[in-house]
């Protein structure tokens, strides 16, 4: 593929913000005038091309994939071949993401990486972008990472930057407001590059911080500031690669290969299923996506009503899915307004001083189009987790759970469909519990 690569766009259209490269976008996380980057056309792939992909390694398919973004002019395409190798094979499946049925559906199992959630996808193959870079010399050949978790990016991060010349990364995460395995899977990483900070408050004050931060333009320079979290366009095109993966499994016997499969994704910051959006205007025969939201939600009363009004945060048993707002949102929108950055613009403007955000009429059409959502509270969520064990003696974690439910609501548990499960059950033995009072043993943690 001697294509020059994908380049970037602010969602917010500044013009300093606009044909930016992959190698700055990376770099950079969130664009300068506060959007978020997108690709300026988003490439093309033929159903021929997918199903010469099916017999490859996970890391040889996500090669073939992330080559029609990234050009040689900007990694040469053995020098991303070894980025993505490394990464998947710090997965302790050599399938990366396997794919089980699960009575009447597939689920897709993302939590097989050294934290034991699906940002471990993303976050093994940033590390790796991050440290190619810079020993390029890029940015002087440092970097420090800032970021705000609600319990699974922090320590995926962490995993993912470990070690990685360059690069410093510091967490913040909310004190009290993270499971105690999540905590010590942050706390006790104890390379010189990784720093841990518990935050008075909430996840949001965390994100103002870092947002504060990056809106900082001198000390953001100095520190030669970079992000991690869902914005980040890398991890956002990583998680592509397991929407392919997924469907060249589900058509190795049971699909008929050009027709659609569904997903349903749990849904917190619109990373995950935004990638399946992606995915899907690519060309792979992507049905439905469904997003699956926790009581916090903002998304899914958005796609039936059109209102994307802030509200207060509800603590669940999901907390990766506890937010008021939803960080990658600004990217579909762009999209769903015809890449109009100025209309994009004044409606994330007015939506940050009165927390409202109304669509209508063909627009509202178009976003049901693209998208179906649920929403699933606790009681629905210990259902699924103990109906699940008892039926399929399969365990799901909380935010799994949701995703499962959302399939179920929208009648689409069936063998054409998966749903995302995000995390390890063994990450959450407190909610898992109240559904499934004898646990199974929970993994052993990764070695050192």
């Amino acid at each position: 593929n001697t294509m020059p690569s994908t380049t970037y766009s602010s969602t917010r259209g500044s013009p300093g913000q606009k044909s930016i490269s992959f190698s700055q976008v990376v770099m950079s996380g969130l664009a300068h005038d506060r959007g978020l980057f997108v690709p300026d056309v988003i490439p093309k792939v033929s159903l021929d091309e997918v199903e010469s992909w099916r017999s490859m390694s996970y890391a040889d398919m996500s090669t073939e994939l992330l080559s029609k973004y990234i050009g040689p002019d900007e990694i040469p395409k053995a020098d991303l071949n070894l980025i993505i190798s490394t990464a998947c094979g710090n997965f302790r499946s050599p399938d990366v993401t396997p794919v089980v049925k699960v009575g009447e559906h597939y689920v897709l199992e993302l939590f097989h990486g050294p934290t034991f959630a699906f940002k471990d996808v993303a976050l093994q193959m940033l590390g790796g972008f991050f440290e190619y870079f810079l020993k390029k010399g890029m940015n002087g050949g440092r970097l420090a990472v800032l970021g705000a978790t609600s319990g699974d990016t922090g320590s995926a991060a962490i995993a993912g930057l470990r070690g990685k010349s360059g690069v410093d990364c510091v967490i913040l995460y909310p004190k009290g407001r993270v499971s105690s395995i999540q905590e010590r899977q942050m706390t006790t990483i104890l390379d010189s590059n990784i720093h841990c900070v518990a935050v008075e408050g909430t996840f949001d004050d965390c994100q103002d911080i870092v947002k504060a931060s990056f809106g900082d333009a001198a000390f953001r320079d100095e520190v030669k500031l970079g992000a991690v979290n869902s914005i980040n366009w890398a991890r956002v095109l990583a998680q592509q690669t397991y929407y392919f993966w997924t469907y060249l499994r589900l058509t190795d016997d049971d699909v008929k290969f050009g027709n659609a499969v569904n997903f349903s994704v749990p849904t917190g910051n619109f990373g995950d299923i935004l990638a399946g959006y992606y995915a899907k205007r690519m060309g792979l025969p992507v049905g439905d996506l469904v997003v699956a939201t926790n009581e916090n939600d903002i998304l899914h009363r958005f796609f039936t009503h059109g209102e994307y009004h802030r509200r207060s945060i509800n603590k669940s048993i999901s907390p990766s899915m506890d937010i008021c707002v939803s960080s990658n949102f600004e990217r579909y929108l762009y999209h769903l307004l015809d890449d109009d950055s100025s209309n994009l613009k004044n409606l994330m403007t007015a939506f940050e001083s009165t927390g409202k955000l109304t669509l209508e009429g063909r627009t509202l059409a178009k976003a049901k189009a693209d998208f179906k959502s649920a929403r699933c509270d606790t009681a629905e969520t210990l259902n699924v987790i103990r109906s699940y064990n008892k039926d399929h003696g399969y365990m799901l974690c909380p935010h799994s759970a949701v995703g499962v439910s959302a399939l179920h609501q929208t009648n689409l548990a069936n063998k054409h469909s998966v749903a995302l499960a995000t995390a390890h059950d063994g990450k959450f033995p407190a909610a898992c519990s109240q559904a499934v009072p004898d646990l199974p043993p929970p993994p052993p943690p990764p070695p050192p």
